[in-house]
């Protein structure tokens, strides 16, 4: 085994308000002779024709995904207001991406002609490596709030088979207006981008969380799961039924309440966070991840978040060594639990040494599963030509 030289992956990031600064600053520290793909995360607060455009003039035929956030994670750590960015080397990577317009008719075929759509890119691709399940891994950023993000994820997963996946749902600051992918040198809305990486490099997908169940539990009496609007819990309006169980009066329930008191539906033996987006003036409640009638949610009780990210990512770089980088999707709720708590220097600083570069999400997506208050992603190690997971 060898190591990747330090341009097999970079990432870059800028604070320019201009867009065409900001693009300019982000080319000049990824374009090198080899560089095949960029990854990149942006504040809404850009103007997104003009951000669009720069990025394009910048980087000319090279193959650009990404998509919009609820806060970036750069080389400072959480961070607001900035384009983030990741340079994979084509002698090392090899990547293909396909956009899904209108989410809502995505089916199994389509799922399998994509799969095989991209494995065909990135063979085409590859540069002395042959994709296979045991060297790729496939990304997915879809529209946070297209309440479309478990039919795609489900149908990809199946058709994937054994190739990890992992993602985010785009966000938009709060403003739970409209959220946008980009591809091919537009940002989308209602859409999905899901971006194939074949690497000769070891990596490892994962998934963490930090929430443990508590006894307290709630069944959902009345949904619309189309909306993902709970109108009742225990056949009491939603909100006040919730607001009860963590001692919060109704007309103070907010992004720090949620982060703190999630609740979350058990599959087999592990549970999975059901986000809640926001109370409505009828008392209903909003959620970022799929609900229905009859699902019971547990009350789950927040652990110690840096004490999990540490064990989890130390654990990982036990086996794969010190990354070139980690690609994170975080749950924008854990984000609203650390400011709560005023956490973030000291989660940055976190961040940092475990060179974790991303976006803050509207949703999480891993192998097939829709979650919420979770870090999902990918650790990139710096070795060559031992297994991949």
């Amino acid at each position: 085994m060898t190591a990747a030289p330090p341009q097999a992956v970079l990432t870059a990031y800028s604070d320019a308000r201009d867009e065409q600064v900001a693009a300019r600053q982000i080319a000049e520290s990824l374009i090198h002779p080899n560089l095949g793909f960029v990854l990149f995360f942006c504040s809404i607060e850009y103007d997104l024709d003009r951000l669009a455009g720069a990025l394009n003039g910048e980087f000319q035929n090279l193959p650009l995904c990404g998509c919009t956030s609820a806060g970036e994670i750069t080389a400072r750590g959480y961070d607001r207001n900035t384009l983030v960015a990741i340079g994979f080397d084509a002698r090392f990577f090899s990547a293909g991406h396909h956009l899904i317009e209108h989410m809502d008719g995505f089916g199994l075929l389509d799922a399998q002609q994509l799969t095989d759509g991209l494995l065909t890119q990135c063979r085409e691709r590859a540069q002395g490596l042959t994709p296979d399940e045991n060297n790729t891994f496939v990304l997915t950023l879809l529209d946070g709030l297209s309440v479309n993000e478990e039919i795609v994820i489900a149908t990809l997963n199946a058709a994937l088979g054994s190739i990890p996946s992992f993602g985010g749902s785009a966000g938009d600051d709060y403003r739970l207006a409209q959220t946008y992918v980009y591809c091919d040198g537009r940002f989308y809305s209602d859409a999905a981008i899901v971006v194939m990486i074949s690497t000769a490099l070891d990596f490892e997908v994962f998934s963490t969380h930090h929430l443990h169940p508590s006894t307290p539990k709630l069944v959902v009496t009345a949904a619309d799961a189309e909306r993902r609007v709970v109108h009742e819990l225990d056949a009491e309006p939603a909100a006040l039924a919730y607001a009860r169980l963590v001692g919060v009066p109704v007309e103070q329930l907010d992004d720090v309440v949620f982060a703190r008191y999630p609740l979350a539906v058990r599959i087999n033996d592990h549970y999975y966070a059901r986000a809640i987006q926001k109370a409505n003036r009828d008392m209903s409640l909003s959620f970022y991840c799929a609900v229905e009638n009859g699902i019971v949610l547990t009350a789950m009780r927040n652990a110690s978040l840096h004490d999990n990210l540490t064990n989890t990512l130390d654990d990982i770089e036990s086996r794969l060594g010190p990354p070139w980088v980690v690609i994170g999707c975080d749950c924008c709720l854990r984000r609203a639990e650390l400011e709560a708590d005023e956490e973030i220097p000291q989660a940055s600083e976190l961040l940092r040494q475990h060179r974790v570069v991303g976006f803050c999400t509207y949703g999480e997506q891993y192998n097939g599963m829709h979650i919420n208050h979770t870090l999902t992603g990918v650790v990139i190690g710096r070795k060559i030509g031992a297994g991949n997971g």
